[in-house]
Order: structure tokens, then C-alpha cells, then sequence
């Protein structure tokens, strides 16, 4: 779910629950600092890598990283810690795999209706196409765990 880099900081900061607030005692810096740096519109304040990642590990949000990763042309996937290998499995990724598959054509049809493409429709194309693609590699992840 690639959102534009900064978008994603602040979504992860606001949405924690208790806000900013609680996400900054959680991370032991000043509400009022993690506030300007998590803001989109804030010049003189900046999240380093260290606490983007404290932020995810204690959010368990992981917009920032999808973010970054859209950024460069990859897409991230959680690596499973319990890999279900067998034939239900693989199924089961399919099946979730066909879904996002139709919902990809649908907005790529309903992008198209009127004859022009606009920014906000390949956005969310491009938000789709992304899910997708993590289902594909997930769908591998657990084929390669069945070879032999």
C-alpha cells in the first residue's frame, strides 16, 4: 500500500493509537520534535532512518517502507515466519491473486471510460497493481518452500 513517502511518515505518526503524543513516549523523544518531523510541510525538521524504523517496529506500520520501496521500482513483502507449504496454500494465494487481478482490470477500465487518464486514477491503479504484485511474490515465497 505505497503512498507517497511523506504522506506515509505522518499517517504512521498520527494514526498510531494515542497519536503522536504516545508514539513519541514510546520512542522517547519530545511530542512537540516528532510532530515537526513528521510533518509533510515542516523545512526545518527531519525523521532519520533510525527512528523511521523505531516507528514502524513500534507502529507495526509499514507505510514508510512500502513507500520507499515504490520509490526505487521494488515491492516489499513480509517474509512469513511460518511459511504454509502445501497445495491449500498455494490455493489459497491464488484465489487472493485472481481478486486482486480483477480489481487491477476493473480500475484499469474504469480509468479509461471517459478517454482521459488522470493522476489520481493511476494512483490508484498503481496502489493495485502493487497488492498484486505482493501476492505473486508471496505466491513464490511459498512454491519455493515446497521444492524439493
Amino acid at each position: 500500500m505505497a503512498m507517497p513517502l511523506l504522506d506515509a511518515i505522518y499517517k504512521t505518526a498520527h494514526e498510531h493509537s494515542g497519536g503522536v503524543e504516545a508514539l513519541a513516549a514510546r520512542m522517547g523523544v519530545n511530542a512537540q520534535v516528532l510532530r515537526n518531523k513528521v510533518n509533510p510541510n515542516a523545512a526545518s525538521h527531519h525523521l532519520t532512518a533510525r527512528e523511521a524504523d523505531l516507528m514502524m517496529a513500534l507502529t507495526g506500520d509499514f507505510g514508510v517502507l512500502h513507500a520507499l520501496a515504490a520509490n526505487h521500482g521494488f515491492v516489499c513483502v513480509k517474509a512469513p515466519d511460518d511459511v504454509s507449504a502445501g497445495d491449500l496454500a498455494v490455493l489459497d494465494i491464488i484465489t487472493l491473486i485472481w481478486a486482486r487481478t480483477g480489481d487491477v482490470g476493473r480500475a484499469v477500465y474504469e480509468t479509461l471510460a471517459d478517454g482521459r487518464v488522470e493522476k489520481h486514477e493511476l494512483s490508484n491503479v498503481r496502489q493495485l497493481a502493487y497488492t498484486l504484485q505482493q501476492g505473486l511474490i508471496e505466491m513464490l515465497g511459498r512454491l519455493e518452500s515446497m521444492a524439493d
